[in-house]
């Protein structure tokens, strides 16, 4: 691994920190390739006695989602056949979910799009007061394919689902607790103290227990149905000229976007 994401352990904890603080820690390929390693090599410990992970973001915001510079460099082949990249990012999703250990993000800042994705991903979401959450997607012409919506719904329900989707709005901390999307909102001075209060209650826990309770819940409440239909959505509207324009207003900061619905 280079420095997009730093690994290190701590005793029975795994800290895996998202490093790019200067771009507001958006995830392109590198990154993504680099949180799979670090996923790995978090698998490793947990054969060394680790017990948890902590997944942070470096800087003043866990992060604000994908890269969107990305978008721009695809080829048309692969804008018409999005596939192989949707499964890449599915994929390290699901690592995060079917990990041994159970995963705490810690999030501050903004948590936006992919990055919310991922935190659905984590068995626990701890926030610090005045953070915002988001899956803005729908304002690119675009929805959540790594799981933001088949996690999202069976999280916080239908119906909060599509206020968070289809508004594409980003929500303060507050109201994402109260809608179970986070499990603890602390005081930015109190999150640590909050974080490791989590710790110790699973360090608690025999740790067998608890890496065989969180396969036995994960396996009843599977999601791979959901994750293929992201996926064919998505590369229908990959392929959008709205999409493409979108892209184009955002990194240049130029809004609204006239929508042509095609």
């Amino acid at each position: 691994m280079s420095e997009l994401v730093k690994f290190r352990r701590l005793d029975e904890i795994v800290e895996i920190t998202l490093n790019r603080p200067e771009a507001r820690n958006t995830i392109n390929e590198s990154m993504q390739a680099e949180l799979v390693q670090a996923f790995d090599q978090a698998e490793r410990e947990f054969q060394q006695g680790a017990r948890v992970v902590l997944l942070r973001g470096a800087g003043r915001v866990f992060s604000a989602g994908i890269d969107l510079n990305q978008f721009l460099e695809l080829d048309k082949g692969l804008r018409d056949n999005l596939f192989p990249t949707t499964e890449r990012y599915q994929a390290l999703a699901n690592q995060i979910e079917r990990s041994s250990l159970p995963v705490i993000c810690v999030l501050q800042g903004y948590c936006l799009g992919m990055a919310l994705e991922l935190a659905l991903a984590c068995d626990f979401r701890i926030a610090a007061e005045r953070s915002k959450l988001g899956l803005p997607e729908a304002r690119l012409g675009i929805i959540p394919d790594v799981g933001g919506t088949t996690r999202l719904v069976k999280l916080i329900g239908v119906a909060k689902a599509k206020d968070l989707v289809l508004t594409g709005r980003h929500i303060e901390a507050a109201d994402a607790l109260e809608w179970g999307l986070l499990h603890a909102v602390y005081p930015k001075t109190e999150l640590e103290q909050g974080v490791a209060k989590l710790v110790e209650s699973l360090l608690a826990s025999a740790p067998l227990a608890v890496s065989y309770a969180k396969r036995v819940i994960n396996d009843i409440a599977d999601n791979s149905r959901g994750l293929h239909i992201e996926a064919w959505a998505q590369a229908q509207l990959f392929r959008s000229s709205d999409f493409q324009r979108a892209v184009a207003a955002m990194l240049s900061k130029q809004y609204p976007i006239d929508w042509q619905g095609k």
